[in-house]
């Protein structure tokens, strides 16, 4: 896992509400395509990925989100890992389910900017048995966000992500964003004690780092979250912790050193009713239940 963060670089964070620490950088444009022909009108354009619906957790990155089916009277989720939860990482086979939490999110805007304080009502969803998710409710709903802070909340796609697509990683810890593409997809992913299925491997570009657990991985093309950031492989060791090794579907391991992962986020949707309320025996929800 990307190792959570505390104390006092989270203090660094908060300080001056939006000064960025040392390590901080300015959102990266998406990488740019070949130019066009002189005979072809230029596709459009989609404004670099910014860090507006991303927040900052005690030791980890999030993002606001919903799913096409949110309404805005309902409450508000915030996603990140399950490795982030401040009951400690869920063991094996654990899954935490509607436990109550007050745990406080920092809101940034586009630009980076703390704007103001979230608070969660319960972890709604929480696990790192097959993915590596954290799913809170929030005491403020979608319309009350956006009417305080002018920030909308960032759409879960519901589709598998592409191998070849362009990406940014968000960092709302580090007030920092990552471009690369997925190279493609693990069957799975072993890391110490967990095992993880058909993960999001990067491209070499995307070098996160220690506080961006929990980032969204953003399609940069729709603008959806395809995933959520969660580890690398450190020091090229195999399948330990902080260095995770691929399992294919023949048991043949492969240690990729220097390479990062991500647990995708498409089937999250399939398990959230009316109301954003979690249902783990929705049809088509395939999320590990308790």
């Amino acid at each position: 896992m990307k190792k959570p963060l505390v104390g006092a670089l989270f203090a660094v964070l908060l300080m001056g509400a939006g000064i960025a620490p040392a390590t901080a950088a300015a959102p990266s444009a998406a990488p740019s395509s070949a130019a066009p022909s002189a005979a072809t009108a230029p596709a459009p354009v989609r404004a670099a990925v910014g860090f507006a619906g991303t927040v900052a957790l005690s030791n980890c990155s999030g993002s606001v989100v919903r799913t096409p089916a949110s309404q805005p009277g309902d409450p508000a989720l915030v996603l990140s890992n399950g490795h982030c939860l401040e009951t400690g990482f869920p063991a094996p086979g654990t899954v935490v389910y509607n436990r109550s939490s007050s745990r406080s999110f920092t809101l940034l805007n586009a630009s980076g900017r703390g704007v103001g304080t979230l608070r969660a009502s319960k972890i709604a969803y929480g696990t790192m048995t097959d993915t590596d998710i954290s799913v809170y409710q929030l005491t403020s709903t979608y319309a009350q966000i956006k009417s305080r802070y002018g920030i909308d909340a960032l759409e879960l796609s519901t589709t598998h992500p592409v191998q070849g697509t362009a990406i940014t990683v968000v960092s709302g810890y580090w007030k920092r964003t990552y471009s690369c593409n997925v190279d493609g997809f693990v069957y799975r992913l072993k890391e110490g004690s967990w095992t993880w299925k058909d993960s999001v491997r990067y491209t070499s570009g995307c070098q996160t780092i220690g506080g961006t657990s929990g980032s969204p991985v953003i399609d940069n093309a729709t603008g959806k979250v395809v995933a959520v950031n969660n580890t690398g492989n450190e020091d090229g060791q195999r399948c330990t912790d902080n260095n995770p090794c691929e399992v294919d579907e023949n048991g043949q391991v492969t240690v990729r050193q220097g390479i990062n992962y991500a647990q995708q986020t498409y089937g999250i949707a399939a398990c959230v009713g009316a109301g954003n309320v979690f249902d783990l025996n929705r049809t088509g929800c395939t999320l590990p239940k308790p």
